[in-house]
């Protein structure tokens, strides 16, 4: 004891000589170290082992959260080296176990709806982006009616329209922009992508009446929509921040011009039209209620929205991956001469049918280059991860990454290089699954030979338990998925007709991926140089 005082009696002596900022520091530094001492000690001694091992992190509350957010996909492929499929990390105080590979694939995205929620996690970001009332604003149930009402827009007689209307707005955006004058120049190419997305997905999706109100600063809106999906909003949504400041300027501004032609087609009493805002202008749901205006005006923005971050980020980095692969840009080139003829005449959706590489275009680019990298779910209650002895409480959150197993080389070979035509039966690089004809993505009412399950919006692929999900699976699987191949193999198809792209180094590099988003995009500026093929299109 007296060795204790001898020690100590120096140092209380020194503290209490301090000014009184330094004695707050000191006690704050003190707090912080013995903070971080505690939760190290209970990482070491106080392994549960019947949960996922957990990350080691040196801060409570921080946690992983900074390595995570910097490099979503380098950390579940680090940690997985580590701790195996399965793993828990803290992310902003929350623990979050990630299950990664097909079968964490399946656990996840096909657990039951008693299981597993993504309302829960979800809401926060996305109601204030949609608005009230739909998506993850209201009962599961009532969701499920929700995309059941959009179905009737995703049809293939209604892909079958959209083809010539997504083609026409390619070229005439390539015409008018002052960006692409001249025989060729330099483009920082992703917000070009983020307008050609909204402009086609606006006309085939909800007609020409609300296509004409969209232009180049109405695109740039729902930019400011979609970095509402920040991942610092899970906890900040409600703050009043530069970015949701214009997220709710911008939710607001499109809200309106929805609710405000709803009212004048009311008013002119039309009748017979076709389009998807009509169609909920005269649904009901089952208990007979007439969907309300402002939930037509708030699904018709979920309906783009839905779309527009991951289509705009996948058309990026497909034109970018191109600019550094000019040879398989001439490939895409000569694919349509030789199966469309010289003439190269208007694209049709039986067309695109038969141009397989264009198509693998698509795939490939959406397997290394997924625009989700992170799925989470809220658990309902525990859940035993078959096979293991792990069971998953109910304070923790789900995460599926389907990204990592679509880069696995144990089930795609030399799984870092974008090579395309891995995706024909033929390739020494195809994978298991092209193999087995398990890869297509074709016509909604095509039998693909996989077990259906309709959660209330139409059948889908019951099965998650593949390496390559990139709309997802279960009752959350994106009902866009026709579309968006439709439309990305539109945009490029009618790309390639007009442009030659490369690096404007001339290299065979690839830019960085930004993930300041919950959807990863390419990093900007991201120039690339272009080309005209000839001046008739001018």
């Amino acid at each position: 004891m007296g060795l204790l005082q001898d020690f100590a009696a120096p140092l209380v002596e020194g503290f209490s000589q301090l000014g009184l900022a330094s004695q707050i520091a000191v006690a704050v530094g003190g707090f912080l170290v013995l903070t971080v001492v505690l939760n190290v000690l209970n990482q070491v001694l106080f392994k549960n082992p019947n949960e996922p091992p957990v990350v080691f992190h040196w801060f409570p509350i921080i946690g992983s959260t900074i390595t995570y957010g910097m490099d979503p996909p380098r950390f579940f492929k680090e940690n997985r080296e580590k701790y195996g499929d399965c793993f828990t990390f803290i992310l902003l105080g929350k623990k979050t176990t990630v299950y990664v590979g097909p079968k964490g694939n399946d656990f996840i995205l096909n657990g039951k709806i008693r299981d597993v929620c993504a309302e829960d996690i979800y809401t926060v970001l996305t109601t204030p982006v949609f608005g009230k009332d739909v998506v993850y604003d209201c009962p599961n149930s009532k969701l499920m009616e929700q995309k059941k009402f959009m179905k009737v827009a995703l049809t293939t007689d209604a892909f079958r329209s959209y083809v010539p209307i997504i083609s026409d707005e390619v070229v005439s955006y390539f015409k008018r922009s002052p960006d692409f004058k001249g025989k060729s120049g330099i483009v920082n190419l992703p917000p070009k992508m983020a307008q050609i997305t909204i402009f086609t997905a606006s006309h085939a999706l909800q007609g020409k009446e609300i296509r004409d109100k969209f232009d180049e600063s109405l695109a740039d809106l729902y930019h400011d929509l979609d970095m509402g999906f920040t991942p610092v909003n899970f906890m900040l949504h409600w703050a009043p921040l530069p970015w949701n400041k214009r997220r709710d300027h911008a939710q607001r501004t499109v809200a309106k011009i929805y609710m405000d032609t709803i009212k004048a087609r009311r008013e002119r009493g039309e009748t017979g039209a076709q389009d998807i805002m009509y169609h909920l202008m005269n649904s009901s749901y089952k208990n007979g209620t007439k969907v309300p205006d402002h939930e037509i005006a708030h699904m018709m923005i979920a309906l783009l929205m839905a779309g527009q971050h991951s289509s705009s980020s996948t058309s990026s980095w497909i034109m970018l991956r191109l600019a550094s692969r000019p040879d398989i840009m001439e490939a895409l080139y000569q694919e349509q001469v030789d199966n469309l003829g010289a003439d190269l005449p208007p694209l049709t959706y039986e067309s695109l049918q038969k141009l397989p590489l264009n198509q693998a275009i698509v795939k490939e680019t959406l397997r290394l280059h997924a625009p989700i990298h992170s799925i989470m779910r809220a658990v309902k209650q525990p859940m035993p991860v078959p096979g293991t002895k792990f069971v998953i409480p109910t304070n923790h959150v789900l995460l599926a990454a389907p990204g990592v197993s679509a880069s696995d080389p144990q089930y795609f070979p030399e799984p870092d290089l974008w090579e395309p035509r891995r995706w024909f039966k033929e390739s020494p690089l195809a994978p298991t699954i092209v193999r087995e004809g398990k890869a297509g993505i074709g016509a909604p009412e095509e039998d693909d030979g996989e077990e259906k399950i309709d959660y209330g919006y139409g059948l889908v692929s019951k099965g998650a338990a593949s390496p390559y999900l990139p709309f997802g699976a279960g009752r959350h699987r994106c009902i866009g998925e026709y579309f968006a191949n439709v439309q990305l193999q539109t945009i490029v198809a009618m790309t390639v007709r007009m442009f030659k792209f490369k690096n404007v180094d001339g290299s065979n590099n690839v830019i960085g991926t930004d993930y300041a988003s919950l959807f990863s995009r390419p990093l900007e500026p991201a120039p690339i140089y272009w080309e005209k093929r000839d001046k008739e299109w001018e």
